[in-house]
């Protein structure tokens, strides 16, 4: 569970929000402070593209298509893992994808 502005939202075990639905950028702020993160326009970058590309295929891109699709899309500086990894040091594909509201990406462990 995770309470946000006195609301609670349901979780799973690994802090993704059960309904999609429920996300707000107020959600995804709780998450990262509580990650000790504070979130830059950068990472709302990251987010937001996310949160569209789930939108198109219905699913939540693992760490290798995420890196490559960001590329396309932000450029190659932003479309490696290293600037990923530096905004979501957890993974860029579980943490950001759990900020973002979404389900946990496919191949994550």
């Amino acid at each position: 569970m995770l309470e946000v502005n006195g609301r609670v939202y349901p979780t799973d075990e690994e802090g993704y929000l059960e309904n999609i639905s429920d996300w707000s950028e107020a959600i995804a702020e709780a998450m990262a402070a509580a990650d000790d993160i504070k979130l830059s326009e950068a990472h709302w970058d990251i987010l937001r593209f996310l949160r569209e590309y789930y939108h198109e295929y219905e699913i939540a891109p693992a760490v290798r298509v995420l890196t490559k699709a960001v590329g396309r899309r932000l450029g190659k500086d932003k479309g490696n893992s290293k600037y990923l990894y530096n905004l979501f040091p957890d993974g860029p594909g579980k943490q950001a994808c759990r900020y973002a509201g979404l389900p946990k990406p496919t191949g994550c462990v």
